[in-house]
């Protein structure tokens, strides 16, 4: 039996996928490249922002020409958009014969034993201890040279906005010796980094036979593991503590690059957003962390026009981009998402065009920053770890500096998984030109 997942999203639904392929390895399913050759479709959905929907939407229309050319074809629907509208997408879109939450995954063997009996089947039940530690994921989507460790699952943080809460359930943390056995596990298949995650990875906490908190397991694994580089996301500003500073600063193998998501620059909307911090906190964590690492990258999440967003909130968060000087970012406008405390109590009245402007002027400031940025590595030297070719020449590689930044050089004979020195000598704002030393 074939098997196609396309993952939507965040990272967290990449290493999802990978949970999936690994149980449904065991029922004799083998991933194979299409949907056109598959036996089972699943598309792993992101709710986060209606853009995510939309295109899920889109790829199950196409998939419904192809099941009506391969009646036996199944298709399923995982993740938060499964979760979030389990009887909308089963009322609406006939061609989906299974639906799975995040918690649910361990059940998809008996739920396709169900569809194959010709039920169309869901199960979005929501767990307060699942973690899927004791499975080992099949790594599908991965190069060879980078992985993804899941470290917790949920949050309850409730930002305003979000509807992940309601979708991943609550936070609960991975028991620590399994974190570290996958780690070693995948230093010894030859991976050359790691990225650890969790929807707030600040907030890790085990509770069994010790006590243990992020900063203490991110030296652990970096000591187990330490040919490997170690990345981690995603932080919030509000937990971001002087100690997990400390210890990316003096753990060498782990990156100087830290994802903050700033989300808007202006105290009265950080409060409507249910943030927990301030602008002053948020500004006074970035300048720690350049104390404490002068080369490190911060980047960011920024949200354009959200509900009340006045012209002067907007100009907060663009003096605010200024103020950090973000390496790089990722910026959208407002999208009211059913079922959020925002939806609920807040009226989306910031018009489309006005949305769309702010954007746009966030989004051209951020190159201007990103091409700063950049621009100040020239002529620098940085370890990077080749990822594969260059999508623009077969005769160029990239890979990335420990800051997180792409770097584009000449291929050489060097390979993926290789660690080379790269002088930086031209570059724009997305990418930077080197050639190796």
């Amino acid at each position: 039996m074939k098997l196609f997942i396309e993952t939507f999203g965040c990272q967290m639904n990449i290493s999802d996928s990978e949970i999936v392929a690994s149980i449904l390895d065991g029922e004799g399913y083998q991933i194979c490249g299409t949907a056109a050759e598959a036996d089972l479709v699943f598309l792993n959905t992101c709710a986060i922002r209606d853009n995510a929907e939309q295109r899920v939407r889109k790829r199950l229309r196409e998939l419904s020409g192809l099941k009506r050319k391969q009646p036996g074809l199944m298709i399923g629907v995982l993740g938060c958009m499964a979760e979030r509208m389990k009887e909308q997408l089963l009322e609406e879109e006939l061609m989906v014969d299974l639906m799975a939450g995040p918690d649910s995954y361990r059940e998809l063997p008996a739920m396709l034993l169900q569809v194959s009996s010709g039920q169309r089947v869901a199960n979005v039940m929501l767990s307060e201890a699942e973690t899927y530690e004791d499975l080992s994921p099949v790594r599908h989507h991965s190069d060879g040279v980078s992985a993804f460790v899941s470290i917790m699952r949920g949050c309850q943080n409730f930002c305003a906005y979000c509807v992940v809460p309601y979708t991943r359930g609550k936070e609960r943390s991975r028991a620590p010796e399994s974190i570290v056995e996958e780690c070693r596990k995948l230093m010894t298949d030859g991976y050359r980094e790691v990225t650890l995650l969790g929807q707030n990875v600040n907030s890790y906490h085990w509770q069994g036979d010790r006590s243990l908190r992020f900063p203490d397991l991110l030296k652990e694994v970096a000591s187990a593991v330490p040919s490997m580089r170690i990345r981690f996301a995603t932080s919030h500003p509000k937990d971001i503590s002087d100690e997990l500073i400390a210890t990316i600063a003096n753990t060498p193998n782990v990156c100087h690059h830290v994802h903050l998501p700033a989300q808007s620059g202006s105290n009265r909307i950080l409060h409507l957003m249910n943030r927990k911090y301030t602008r002053e906190w948020y500004l006074g964590r970035v300048k720690a962390l350049r104390e404490a690492m002068p080369d490190v990258a911060i980047s960011t999440d920024l949200i354009a026009g959200f509900c009340s967003e006045t012209e002067e909130d907007h100009m907060e968060t663009l003096s605010l981009m200024r103020e950090c000087h973000f390496d790089f970012a990722f910026m959208f406008a407002y999208s009211e998402r059913p079922g959020t405390s925002a939806a609920e109590k807040l009226a989306d009245d910031v018009p489309t065009t006005v949305k769309k402007r702010r954007l746009n002027e966030i989004i051209t400031l951020q190159q201007e920053l990103s091409l700063e940025s950049n621009k100040a590595d020239i002529g620098l030297r940085f370890s990077v770890l080749v990822e594969g070719v260059s999508k623009k020449s077969d005769q160029a590689l990239f890979g990335r500096t420990p800051q997180n930044k792409v770097v584009v050089f000449p291929a050489g004979d060097l390979k993926a998984g290789d660690t080379v020195d790269v002088v930086i000598h031209d570059c724009t704002s997305a990418t930077l030109l080197g050639k190796t030393v």
